[in-house]
């Protein structure tokens, strides 16, 4: 059921080739958001749907080392083809800089590049298109909510209070803009020591207590784990490294109830 928040992004443009955009954001940097949007996308295409990922990080792009591109986009002129990676169409303005090259820009140069990635990229009969929003509540994040058609959008966020203050001024602007949040992710809320203990680093409970506050949906925690920095770093996120890993388990049970809200 599509409530009357949703219904106004109808109004807007949607991305060509694709049924359903989802913004991973959390208005923080350092929270894992980046490694949630790779294996939801990831955890998406195991369960049988057509996932795009697009990273609208132009200043800090994550998504050609996390999935190990090295290669640039082909064009004809008019439009760019998404390089295909683990059966995930993938797009990326790391693909067309080198990676260790900063990208000096003023926000119009920024705006100007999201445009390009949503509406001159030949993405193909995607299900979902998952973008890896930047931080912050700047130039792209208003481009994406104020111009493009949003179907939702999960904050992800680490439990201690300097993320989550961050992360409400993230939920308050979507909801101004009027983009449906889908829930909130506790992401890195725990470790498990070699004691079996369980050790809760960053606090606790911060995350849900959030989502409470702002009414918004708990969709679960995500504890830390070592194979998950590790698989990232060598190109091949856990999902698709390990899919029988207990963390690509939560990732699977996050994709299936993303997709039961709109398949």
């Amino acid at each position: 059921m599509i409530d009357q928040k949703t219904k106004k992004n109808f109004e807007k443009k949607p991305i060509i080739g694709t049924k359903y955009t989802i913004a991973i954001s959390s208005a923080k940097g350092g929270v894992g958001k980046s490694t949630f949007a790779t294996n939801l996308a990831l955890a998406l295409k195991n369960i049988g749907c057509k996932v795009g990922i697009l990273d609208a990080d132009i200043y800090g792009p994550s998504i050609p080392k996390m999935f190990d591109i090295n290669e640039k986009p082909k064009s004809d002129g008019q439009k760019l083809d998404p390089i295909t990676k683990y059966d995930i169409q993938c797009m990326s303005i790391g693909f067309l800089a080198d990676q260790q090259t900063p990208m000096i820009w003023r926000g119009p140069m920024v705006t100007s590049a999201i445009k390009t990635f949503t509406q001159k990229v030949n993405w193909k009969d995607l299900d979902f298109i998952i973008v890896d929003m930047p931080p912050g509540t700047g130039d792209t994040q208003l481009t994406f909510s104020q111009e493009i058609k949003m179907d939702g959008a999960i904050i992800v966020s680490t439990p201690q209070e300097v993320a989550l203050l961050d992360v409400k001024r993230g939920i308050k602007m979507f909801d101004k803009l009027g983009v449906k949040i889908l829930g909130l992710v506790d992401n890195m809320s725990f470790f498990i020591g070699d004691d079996g203990k369980k050790y809760k680093i960053f606090g606790e409970g911060g995350v849900k207590k959030t989502a409470e506050e702002f009414q918004k949906e708990f969709l679960g925690e995500i504890p830390i784990n070592p194979d998950v920095g590790k698989t990232s770093d060598e190109g091949k996120p856990i999902v698709e490294a390990s899919p029988e890993h207990e963390i690509s388990k939560i990732y699977l049970d996050f994709a299936n109830k993303i997709k039961s809200f709109y398949l």
